[in-house]
C-alpha cells in the first residue's frame, strides 16, 4: 500500500488563460516518496502544486489522484502572507480547521478530530501552546502549527511550498528534521518546493528541477551530476 499512486502526470502542460508557464511534464509520486522541486524563479513550481492539489486544470496531458486526494485526504502547507500570520485564532483552533474536509454537515468537531488535533499538536512539540493565540507565536511556533493542521487534513500526502521561508536557521532545521520524521518513520509521502537546496539533497528521494530551458527528474547523486546540478555543487565549493 505505502508504494501505490498517489498522484500520475503524464504530459502535463500548465499555466493561466491558455499561456502555459511548464510543458510536458511526466509525474509519478507514490506513498512515502520524498519529492523536492526546485529551479529557477517563475519557471512554474508553485503553479505545478496548484495542479497537483487539483486547483487548477492542465491545458494538456492529464493528472490523475488517488481517490482519497480526490475527496480532500492532502494536507497543504502554502506560504504565508502577513495576514495570515497574524490571524486572530488559537493554535487549536487553527489545528482543528485541518479536519474541516472531514467535517461534513455536523455543526461541531468530533471528539475524534479534536483528539487527532490534540495527537498532532503533540507530535508536533507545540500541544502546550495550545491555548495561545496564533498571531503570537515565533515563526518557527507558527510554522509547526501550520503543519499539525496539514497533518488533520493529510492521508498519506503533504504538498509544501517553501515551507522554511522566513524562518531562522534553527526553526528551519527543525522543520526538516520533523518532515524527515514523518516520512521516514510514519511513511507520509511529502511533495515540497524549495529554494533550500543542501537538505533538499539531503533528505529527497526524487529531485524535480524547473527550470526555463526545461526540467530535470531524477535521484539527489543524478541531480548533481546534470547540467543543473553542476551549477550548484560548482558554487559550493
Amino acid at each position: 500500500m505505502e508504494h501505490a499512486d498517489l498522484i500520475v502526470c503524464r504530459e502535463v502542460s500548465l499555466g493561466y488563460e491558455g499561456q502555459s508557464v511548464l510543458n510536458h511534464l511526466n509525474l509519478r509520486v507514490q506513498g512515502g516518496d520524498y519529492l523536492c522541486v526546485v529551479g529557477d524563479n517563475g519557471s512554474g513550481k508553485s503553479t505545478l502544486l496548484r495542479g497537483l492539489l487539483g486547483l487548477l486544470p492542465p491545458l494538456a496531458g492529464s493528472i490523475w489522484r488517488a481517490a482519497e486526494l480526490e475527496r480532500g485526504a492532502v494536507g497543504y502547507l502554502p506560504q504565508q502572507t502577513r495576514a495570515q500570520r497574524d490571524f486572530p485564532a488559537t493554535v487549536e483552533e487553527v489545528v482543528l480547521s485541518g479536519c474541516l474536509s472531514q467535517k461534513g454537515l455536523r455543526f461541531f468537531y468530533s471528539a475524534a478530530q479534536r483528539s487527532r488535533a490534540l495527537m498532532n499538536l503533540g507530535k508536533l512539540g507545540v500541544l502546550e501552546l495550545r491555548r495561545s493565540s496564533y498571531r503570537d507565536l515565533s515563526g518557527g511556533q507558527q510554522q509547526r502549527v501550520l503543519l499539525a493542521r496539514a497533518l488533520c487534513a493529510a492521508g498519506r500526502l503533504l504538498i509544501l511550498d517553501e515551507p522554511v521561508t522566513g524562518l531562522d536557521p534553527a526553526a528551519a532545521q527543525d522543520l526538516y528534521k520533523t518532515l524527515r520524521y514523518l516520512n521516514k518513520e510514519e511513511g507520509m509521502a511529502v511533495v515540497m518546493v524549495t529554494h533550500d537546496l543542501r537538505p533538499a539533497l539531503r533528505d529527497a528521494g526524487t529531485v524535480l528541477h524547473i527550470g526555463h530551458g526545461g526540467t530535470f527528474l531524477g535521484s539527489p547523486a543524478e541531480y548533481l551530476a546534470s547540467p543543473y546540478g553542476r551549477r550548484f555543487k560548482e558554487a559550493a565549493e
